[in-house]
């Protein structure tokens, strides 16, 4: 079965992985040393053209918490944004669509032992703020834990520096 290139990602060694490949990765990295804890975080960061046409990368990332991490990363591209808003829930849904996913990739292989949180680039600084509550109360109402600036690493630091 081929996989459709939107929904590929690419490791820190530009190879390309299905999301069953990231999961197996994920597992293997945290098999690597079961004595420590794990969080698995996703965020969505875009970019948006003159064109209205805007690249979304949704980053996922392995934390060995004290102690380094992987991340895998994906760009889509989607069109006709007119606002920021607009963007910005996109944003967020995109996270959750693939934090539903990796989730239950995760459970099907049997690991458990890690927190998962939705990480979005929004904080209380700049146009966004208002959106806070909406977003966040979208991903907890997905049973996921959400992030914001300046915790947002995910989305603000490991996807922004893909767009």
């Amino acid at each position: 079965m081929r996989v459709p290139t939107e929904i590929l990602f690419k490791d820190s060694k530009g190879d390309y992985l299905d999301p069953r490949a990231v999961v197996e990765e994920i597992n293997a990295f945290m098999d690597a040393d079961d004595t420590r804890s794990y969080k698995v975080t996703i965020g969505t960061d875009s970019m948006l053209y003159s064109d209205r046409r805007a690249d979304f990368v949704t980053a996922v990332v392995v934390h060995r918490v004290g102690n380094g991490g992987r991340y895998f990363w994906r760009r889509a591209s989607f069109g006709n944004f007119y606002t920021l808003r607009d963007r910005i829930l996109k944003e967020v849904l995109v996270s959750l669509d693939f934090a539903k996913l990796i989730i239950e990739e995760l459970r099907r292989t049997g690991n458990t032992a890690f927190d998962l949180e939705i990480h979005v680039d929004v904080g209380e600084n700049g146009e966004t703020r208002q959106m806070i509550q909406e977003l966040v109360g979208m991903i907890r109402a997905n049973n996921f834990e959400a992030k914001t600036k300046p915790q947002s690493y995910a989305a603000s630091c490991v996807a922004d520096r893909h767009v």
